[in-house]
């Protein structure tokens, strides 16, 4: 069982290290970089963790653990389906204005726990959300009716991680948020009815001529 200090120092160490991920790509930063940026040495950084792994794995745990809460917390207080997509934008632009374009190639390449980590929430926890905000909207009116919820859902799942393709959206040339965007509002305009096109332009505070 962790006491208060071990957990107050793990916390303080794994925000650190997910800020410079971040910021900077996973390969890119050492546990030299980690215990510098913190002011503490590497033997002090060592008690708490084995390895560079371990710092991983532990910074996505709790990342994608403070992203489930949000997203809990949004379908609460959501008025709709496509409400809740807004939230989701809205969720989207923090999480990509700092979000390295190399993160899941590192993710996947050098680092597979923490890569089966972000796979399992992503096939597990974003894939029921995603089925349940379609069978919502189609329920609202807002989604079109027959939409195959499956295919949907999982097409969605592979747009996520569509902007970090650098074979397709080189980061010279693209900025990861940019494209989120892009993608994410042609997913939603794609399954919309005109009741929820109609409520996405007020939404995004547009005037569109029928």
């Amino acid at each position: 069982m962790e006491t208060a200090e071990r957990t107050e120092a793990k916390d303080k160490i794994l925000q650190a290290a997910f800020g410079m991920f971040c910021q900077c790509g996973i390969k890119s930063v050492s546990m030299d970089d980690i215990a510098q940026r913190l002011s503490m040495s590497k033997k002090t950084l060592y008690k708490w963790f084995r390895n560079k792994d371990q710092v991983i794995y532990e910074a996505m745990e709790a990342y994608l653990g403070n992203v489930q809460q949000d997203c809990e917390c949004f379908i609460e207080t959501s008025g709709s389906a496509i409400e809740e997509l807004f939230q989701v934008v809205e969720l989207t632009k923090r999480v990509f204005s700092n979000m390295h374009p190399s993160i899941f190639h590192d993710l996947q390449k050098y680092h597979p726990d923490s890569w089966d980590l972000w796979m399992q929430h992503k096939n597990g926890y974003i894939l029921e959300k995603v089925k349940a905000n379609i069978r919502r909207g189609m329920k609202e009116g807002l989604f079109r009716q027959g939409l195959d919820v499956d295919v949907m859902a999982r097409m969605r799942l592979v747009l996520i991680e569509l902007p970090f393709n650098q074979a397709v959206f080189p980061p010279h040339q693209y900025d990861a948020r940019r494209v989120q965007m892009a993608v994410l509002e042609h997913y939603m305009l794609g399954i919309a009815t005109l009741k929820g096109h109609k409520l996405i332009n007020e939404l995004k505070h547009i005037n569109e001529e029928e």
